[in-house]
């Protein structure tokens, strides 16, 4: 059989070991040191001005420390995009405090402006104000950020950019992981770039960033014997992962264009295909990765044939395809926990798959899934 086409897997640059190296010939195997610092360091230029990065153990540790610097606490309420991996929404349950799910919008899959408005209105007169807000760059897509933003301004509402997969997306030539009070980025093995597992939270000021590797650093205080006076944790990125992180970032632009020229390729096989939308940027305010591309399967107008369909058969041919989020308003575990907003991102879950969308993938791959997808739709 055919070697597996996965749906994103780590693209290395053949760098990282010398950085990986440096960590061992100098003994830094440590949870701090020069890849570390110098990671973060190429963080927050690439990020532009006034923004200060913590490299950390995952990018749902990031959103941890997010809501702890926010001020959430036991009972306190916060509204998180319902389309989205559980790690959005985790770390609220974590602090004891109860997610309040949103619904998407059809431009970006994102939270919909509108009903996260209405959840707001209708939660202050529960006598509820949210006390924060995650919203999630889908699949690399940009948010809706101005309507948003000014929508956490009018309330006075914390803001937290979840941008786990939006590294080197932008909207209005900003980049992601910096629309919100706090930002939050991914390495995971499947993202973008990887440092194999890790993440980072990024800050508008070194304060808060100091404060955020104190809190990832067990909370120690400034004592020459162990001392801690608040709760800490175990969440520092390793200067070893660091040091593929520093790798990676030297090929982050290609690996965009790589993902980029993926998402045009479906797009150009697509065009033709009655009944399948590939989504894609809204408008030209909106510049996408496309860590994964996702397609909507209309079954009235395939024939019958329906996004599961299509997934079976790829995954015959050895190719792995994923259905878009399950959201989290329909998960079991949040199942009782308020819900905003219409049916947008149900829908999206029925219909939508995401397809192979690595960096890595060469022009046999991309012939073997067009004979795939010609099996299952021309056939």
């Amino acid at each position: 059989m055919n070697k597996k086409i996965w749906l994103s897997s780590p693209h290395m640059s053949g760098n990282e070991m010398k950085y990986i190296q440096e960590a061992f010939e100098t003994n830094w195997i440590a949870p701090l040191g020069p890849n570390v610092t110098e990671f973060e360091n190429t963080l927050q230029i690439y990020l532009g001005e006034n923004n200060y990065v913590a490299a950390l153990s995952s990018g749902t540790a990031a959103i941890h420390l997010g809501l702890i610097l926010a001020g959430i606490t036991q009972g306190d309420e916060v509204l998180c995009q319902t389309f989205t991996f559980s790690a959005s929404a985790n770390p609220i349950a974590y602090l004891g405090a109860t997610p309040v799910f949103i619904d998407s919008e059809s431009d970006t899959l994102n939270m919909c402006p509108k009903a996260m408005e209405e959840a707001i209105i209708d939660r202050i007169a529960k006598g509820k104000k949210p006390k924060a807000i995650i919203v999630v760059d889908s699949y690399g897509m940009p948010a809706k950020w101005d309507e948003i933003s000014a929508i956490a301004k009018k309330y006075s509402i914390f803001l937290l950019e979840d941008a786990a997969s939006a590294l080197g997306s932008t909207y209005k030539n900003q980049k992601c992981g910096t629309f919100g009070d706090i930002g939050i980025l991914s390495f995971n093995g499947n993202k973008i770039i990887t440092t194999s597992g890790g993440g980072a939270l990024v800050a508008k000021t070194k304060e808060i960033k100091d404060k955020a590797v104190f809190f990832a650093t067990q909370s120690r205080d400034n004592a020459p014997h162990y001392q801690h006076s608040e709760i800490g944790y175990n969440y520092r990125m390793s200067n070893i992962v660091a040091g593929i992180g520093r790798g990676q970032m030297e090929v982050l632009e290609d690996h965009i264009a790589l993902r980029r020229a993926m998402h045009d390729f479906y797009m150009a096989y697509f065009k033709d295909i009655q009944g399948v939308t590939v989504f894609t940027e809204p408008t030209a305010d909106y510049f996408s990765n496309h860590w994964l591309t996702a397609i909507l399967v209309n079954p009235g107008q395939t024939g019958g044939k329906t996004r599961e369909d299509l997934r079976l058969a790829l995954d015959a041919a050895n190719i792995e395809s994923r259905p878009l989020w399950k959201p989290m308003h329909l998960q079991p575990i949040f199942a009782n926990d308020p819900y905003y907003g219409g049916t947008i991102s149900e829908s999206l879950f029925q219909n939508g798959l995401c397809f192979p969308s690595g960096s890595n993938l060469d022009d046999n791959d991309r012939n073997r899934i067009k004979s795939a997808l010609d099996d299952f739709f021309k056939a």
